[in-house]
């Protein structure tokens, strides 16, 4: 008989069950050492991260205030736009029909100067003629007065004011001041508050008539 060999006997080892994922593979389970290998290769994680995220927040606060700024500059500029422009509107219609209103002003010299040279005996003749003259010298200044223009007509005796009058000449005449006006060439205009042309006057330039003195008593001699 032959001696049978004993084979040597391993020992029982309980292995997991492998995990079915449902799609017919099976998972093996790997031990998780990851985490301590990253905690032993990069133990400051978490002070870094702290850092990192400070300064991230310090460059985001300065690109909030950056941007806060250039928006309230932008409002401020385009208030600014917005009122520049509702004052051109108000100055365009106020005195947008300035330069027309010069151009027209001719037209009312023209007709003072026919009114002025008709003598009485042309009225007389061409009553017809002479009143429809003065209509229209009317409803021109109605006119005027529609659109804001007014007439600057000083009169002898009244004091030279630069912002409205332009002196033509100036000559001495008596019982009058330097600056008072003894004559006036032509009447000046305004639209509204602005001066559209200065009345053309004669400024005296007599000075102040100087005072005399009282004679002095003579005193009686003595003896």
């Amino acid at each position: 008989m032959t001696e049978e060999r004993t084979k040597p006997t391993m020992p029982e080892v309980e292995l997991p069950e492998p995990s079915d994922s449902g799609d017919g593979r099976i998972d093996i389970l790997e031990p998780d050492s990851g985490g301590v290998a990253d905690l032993e290769e990069n133990p400051g994680t978490d002070a870094g991260s702290d850092e990192d995220i400070h300064e991230e927040l310090e460059r985001l606060r300065g690109e909030r205030d950056e941007l806060r700024d250039r928006v309230m500059r932008a409002l401020a500029e385009a208030e600014n736009v917005r009122k520049r422009g509702e004052r051109d509107r108000r100055e365009a219609e106020r005195y947008g029909g300035s330069r027309l209103a010069r151009d027209v002003l001719p037209v009312h010299d023209n007709l003072a100067r026919a009114l002025e040279a008709a003598t009485q005996e042309q009225r007389e003749l061409s009553s017809g003629l002479i009143e429809g003259v003065e209509l229209t010298m009317r409803e021109l200044l109605n006119v005027f007065k529609k659109h804001g223009i007014e007439r600057v007509a000083p009169e002898r005796g009244d004091r030279f004011d630069p912002q409205l009058h332009q002196a033509i000449f100036e000559a001495p005449l008596p019982e009058t001041k330097a600056g008072d006006i003894i004559e006036i060439t032509e009447v000046g205009f305004t639209l509204h508050d602005r001066l559209l042309r200065p009345a053309k006057v004669g400024v005296s330039s007599s000075p102040a008539a100087p005072t005399t003195p009282e004679p002095e008593a003579e005193s009686e001699p003595t003896h």
